[in-house]
């Protein structure tokens, strides 16, 4: 008798206190449990930053429309800032020589005229362009007035000083772009024309 009395008591215990465990275990709200880090799922796809290359930007033409210079890929480019009044605007004659012995390789001039030299390029870039077709017999791109230094400065020159570093000096500063589309060279506008014939010759 006493046996199963003890037996009794041992299955009340038991019972008793599995019924304590559950009566404090926390109860969660649906969905609330703890996910599964190697299970998660997301849906923000982290933006690929933009390539680092002339590609990325967009100019002005000379009708005030953009124009992506990813027109320009695979091409090797000779980007220049110009003057129709300077002593150096006689480069214009070397610069159309040299897109005419190279176009048909993969050769362009990117033109930008500016005026932040001596006011050296003054007008609207329809007197700009008639003085460079008619004078000099340009058949290059020619792209809107710029500026190239201080605070208003377009966007490719900032980049363009960034990868060869300086501002510019002078108007005819000159940066050769390979077909990669990155600066490989620098010129100042003294520098011999024959040396910037012999650095679009090695890139093509």
């Amino acid at each position: 008798m006493i046996k199963h009395k003890n037996i009794t008591l041992a299955i009340v215990l038991v019972v008793t206190t599995a019924m304590a465990f559950v009566g404090c275990k926390k109860t969660e709200k649906p969905g609330s449990e703890t996910p599964n880090p190697d299970t998660l799922v997301t849906d923000t796809i982290p933006e690929e930053p933009p390539a680092d290359n002339i590609y990325q930007f967009k100019v002005l033409n000379g009708e005030g429309d953009s124009v992506s210079l990813a027109e320009y890929r695979d091409k090797v480019l000779l980007v220049v800032n110009t003057a129709t009044q300077c002593g150096y605007t006689p480069q214009y004659t070397d610069l159309q020589r040299i897109y005419d012995a190279y176009k048909d390789s993969g050769f362009v001039v990117l033109d930008f005229p500016c005026n932040q030299f001596g006011g050296q390029a003054p007008g609207s870039f329809d007197d700009i362009h008639d003085f460079c077709t008619s004078r000099y017999g340009i058949t290059f791109p020619q792209f809107a007035k710029i500026n190239v230094n201080g605070a208003s400065a377009s966007p490719l020159y900032v980049w363009l000083k960034s990868k060869k570093p300086g501002d510019i000096q002078w108007n005819f500063t000159k940066f050769l772009i390979d077909r990669k589309g990155e600066v490989k060279r620098r010129f100042e506008p003294g520098d011999a024309m024959s040396m910037v014939e012999r650095a679009v010759m090695n890139a093509l």
